[in-house]
């Protein structure tokens, strides 16, 4: 009943407060190019430029200064002919040596800019942006979702350049029409935006004038006529590469494989082919990806798995089109990483390692190789968006030694991944209904993979529905599961970390050991209001069966999970402030078994100055509740409340210094938990072609209650006292446009020590201190032979059990230096070099200049590639 009252009230104010979002429509006329051929100089000289009148000159200001006449007018011209789209922008500004042409690499979005965005489906639902720098540098997005999704892995081939004179600047793009995609009709018409950042003034503007608060992007845009006899283009693009590699790494005295050395050399296939005039197939062969950055270190003590970003160019490239997010992101929800597609699964580390007896030596893959993997996406004339991903990898083996004799062990399987999505638009995208289904196959025969699943099946609907000229929005997800597999296989995930079933007090859940198959089901229903006002309410549940791991990310099931926020946002500048917005936020959850899990109040708000100074602040009370997961398959534990700060300062970016810092607190009642980050960055522009970063943070943590091992049904803790710190450093030079070398460095220090073992022995007691018995610490021995810790439980002078050693000191160091030039359209010569470098030892004193000494004692990991492709168009 009180959350109805609430949601009554939210609708209610939503309705006397909400704001319109009117935008006036526009169009341009283009005209077909009667010249033979068009010199994109960036000096708009061509004659055929005469062909059609200049566009734009009324632009106003997104922000800061909504609404009001930008600094500098922009105007532009729109050719076209058979193959291509032209486009002249002219920029006026009446100081030019002001301009700011700051360089970076593709998609750096740097200095000062022109942007045009392409709706050449006219589904006002998705567009295509190309956007220039004034130091000639591109960016390029995909946008989807009516603008909540730009991505920046889309890289299609186009051509510009830029100048600068007394009147300001100009640039001159041709856009090959294989880029775009479109329908084939005689006359076309196509939806158009213009923006434009001026650098110095952070000043925002478009033709289309469309206010922050605005209830979406795509849809309000211009219309370009004039587009006739287009015909699309059935593009074949071949990118051949290949790789030489050389690795070193420490010899290892008798181990066959650590010889200290290894060179490799791979040919592979990248490659775009158009099937028809709106799909477009991708497809890989033994792909390669050396170039990517590695992932962040971290040491997880947690139960769960983390949720790493996809950095691989042909999973980045369109993932918008293929994901299904459960829960769409909301403050505060833990769920919004579950997706029916994890592109990470594919080409994962091998799920199985050797046992190795005394002797013997293993030369295990680091990865699953990619055999292959093709792709379809694309969107027809009806409005049909549709999404096909198919991947096979190949059977993994490690080899094992043993004095010269050697065998091989399977550890990972040969493996098909399947992906299809559609979604259709309704009514101009103000009503979308969707499907998706995926699975993953497995080629099993070897006894030791029977703790995988040989298929896993998922599927979702899903809907949404823009009311009051989109002000207003309903949408929802239905997904379900299933996992097939030897007993050991299904046992396995019943157990697992996101769902165990073998809790003695989940009376709804029971171990069937017998099951070779598992299945489950969840869903995300919601409904909210855009605008200057805004609010949300939904609920988000996952069945205690559902299991999304194969190719998709789960971290929880057995939860159901209920939100509400609200939010005010003042998007115009007054006094000493730009804009302003506030939040207030509700999270509760509950098992299947309507079991109270958290109940959580949030404010959290941020402010912008007119200095371009930004900065925020929340506050998070987390109340009493229980946890399903923190005894790890053990009973419901009962866990005290606790506090959130976070503060966060950011300086004006547009400086040649700037920077940032911030801080988060985490107080528990009972003095359970007391946790301290702190962060700051710094980062330099020397010069236009030169930037550099440096984050560094560090971290402490004091807690009563971390998991240990579970001994016989003793549940062990110990208290922790934990330091982490570490920074990354990068440095970007560009030399040209093209040609770029980069550079990314990131030291890792985390140490923990344990105090006070601990036994959780009444997990439900009313008062903190009576959930466990903390032994004496004459009752705790450290066995130095061991490396592990006997318990004496009773005080009678003898160890009942041993724990091993959990203190560490856990060090770890990534680099990669990039060297990238572009030396022709969409052709690439990458020279990269690698390191990492990771020690590991069961001390757990912390000191930050002794850990660092220590790892860079350490012998790295060194990999040097030459990557080369070229790009061939039929």
């Amino acid at each position: 009943m009180r959350l109805f009252t609430t949601l009554l009230i939210i609708l209610f104010f939503g309705i006397c407060f909400g704001q319109d979002d009117q935008v006036a429509s526009k169009r341009y006329q283009t005209d077909r190019v009667t010249a033979s051929k068009m010199n994109i100089d960036g000096q708009l000289s061509e004659a055929a430029w005469s062909q059609v009148e200049w566009g734009g000159g009324d632009f106003r200001v997104r922000r800061p200064n909504e609404g009001d006449t930008p600094t500098h007018q922009t105007r532009f011209k729109i050719l076209h002919d058979d193959k291509n789209l032209y486009i002249g922008i002219r920029c006026f500004d009446d100081e030019p040596d002001k301009i700011v042409k700051r360089m970076s690499r593709r998609d750096g979005f740097e200095g000062d800019w022109v942007e045009v965005n392409i709706d050449s489906y006219f589904d006002k639902q998705t567009a295509f942006s190309f956007t220039i720098t004034a130091a000639g540098v591109k960016g390029d997005e995909f946008i989807s979702s009516n603008g909540n999704n730009w991505d920046s892995g889309w890289d299609p081939i186009w051509f510009v350049e830029t100048s600068i004179d007394d009147k300001g600047w100009i640039a001159e793009m041709k856009i090959p029409l294989s880029q775009l995609r479109f329908g084939e009709k005689e006359k076309q018409v196509w939806g158009v935006q213009v923006n434009r950042r001026i650098f110095r003034k952070d000043e925002r503007s478009n033709w289309i004038f469309i206010p922050q608060n605005s209830n979406g992007w795509v849809h309000h845009f211009g219309e370009l006529h004039g587009l006739t006899g287009l015909k699309a283009q059935r593009q074949i693009e071949l990118l051949p590469y290949s790789v030489a590699k050389r690795s070193t790494s420490a010899v290892e005295d008798g181990n066959p494989f650590a010889t200290g050395s290894d060179s490799d050399f791979t040919l592979g296939l990248d490659g775009k082919v158009g099937i028809t005039s709106d799909l477009t197939m991708d497809f890989t062969v033994n792909p390669d990806f050396g170039q990517v950055e590695a992932d962040p270190s971290e040491l997880n003590l947690t139960a769960f798995e983390t949720f790493f970003s996809e950095r691989r160019p042909f999973f980045t490239e369109g993932r918008n089109i293929l994901a299904f997010q459960v829960t769409p992101a909301a403050w505060g929800d833990y769920y919004s990483s579950d997706n029916l597609f994890y592109s990470r699964r594919i080409g994962k580390r091998p799920g199985y390692s050797p046992d190795l007896n005394d002797g013997e030596f293993a030369d295990r893959p680091v990865n699953t190789s990619i055999l292959g993997a093709a792709k379809i996406t694309g969107k027809t004339r009806n409005g049909w968006s549709i999404g096909i991903m198919e991947s096979v990898t190949a059977e993994e083996k490690a080899t094992i030694d043993l004095n010269g004799d050697r065998r091989q062990e399977v550890v990972e399987p040969a493996t098909n991944y399947l992906v299809g999505r559609v979604r259709k638009d309704i009514n101009q995208g103000n009503s979308v209904v969707g499907v998706m289904a995926t699975s993953v196959n497995r080629r099993i025969n070897n006894d030791n993979l029977n703790f995988m699943h040989t298929s896993a099946y998922t599927g979702g609907v899903d809907f949404e529905h823009n009311l009051n000229d989109r002000k207003y929005y309903v949408d929802g997800k239905l997904i379900f599961s299933q996992v097939n597999g030897d007993e050991e296989a299904i046992l396995s995930t019943q157990t697992a970390s996101a769902r165990f079933f073998q809790r003695p007090d989940a009376d709804h859940l029971s171990i069937d050991s017998s099951l070779t198959s598992l299945s489950g089901h969840g869903g995300t229903f919601r409904f909210g209001k855009r605008g200057n006002f805004k609010y949300q309410s939904g609920i988000t549940w996952r069945s205690p069966g559902i299991e999304l791991n194969d190719i998709g990310f789960l971290t929880r099931a057995d939860e159901i999970n209920q939100w509400t926020w609200v939010g005010y946002r003042i998007t115009k500048p007054f006094g000493i402030f730009n804009n302003i917005g506030i939040n207030f936020n509700n999270h509760n959850s509950w098992d299947t078994d309507r079991n109270r899990l958290s109940n959580l109040l949030n404010h959290n708000n941020y402010v912008e100055l007119k200095n371009q100074w930004r900065g925020g602040f929340s506050v998070t009370r987390v109340f009493d509740g229980v946890s399903n997961n923190a005894l790890r398959g053990g009973p419901r534990f009962k866990q005290p409340g606790r506090t959130f700060y976070n503060v966060w300062v950011n300086s004006d970016q547009r400086k040649k210094i700037h920077g940032g810092f911030g801080g988060n607190q985490r107080i528990g009642d009972e003095d359970s938990q007391k946790r301290t980050n702190y962060w700051l960055w710094l980062a330099a522009q020397p010069t236009d072609r030169l930037s550099l970063s440096f984050s560094p943070f560090y971290n402490m943590r004091e807690a009563d209650l971390q998991y240990i091992s579970n001994i016989d049904d003793r549940y062990i803790f110990g208290g922790i006292e934990q330091e982490t710190s570490g920074f990354t450093f990068r440095l970007n030079f560009n030399v040209t446009p093209e040609l770029t070398i980069e550079y990314y460095g990131s030291p890792f220090v985390t140490a923990g020590t344990y105090v006070d073992f601990k036994q959780v022995d009444n997990p439900g007691a009313e008062e903190y201190r009576d959930r466990f018995k903390t032994f004496a610490a004459s009752d705790v021995q450290f066995d130095e032979e061991n490396d592990a810790f006997d318990i004496d439980e009773n005080g009678d002078g003898l160890s009942d059990f041993s724990v091993g050693n959990p203190n560490f000191n856990f060090r770890d160091f990534n680099s990669n230096l990039v060297v990238r030039w572009e030396y022709s359209a969409g052709s690439t010569l990458f020279l990269v070099w690698s390191q990492n470098r990771s020690d590991f030892v069961s001390q757990g004193k912390f000191d930050f200049g002794n850990d660092l000494r220590d790892l860079f004692n350490s012998r790295g990991d060194n990999v040097f590639l030459i990557k080369f492709n070229r790009w061939f168009s039929m």
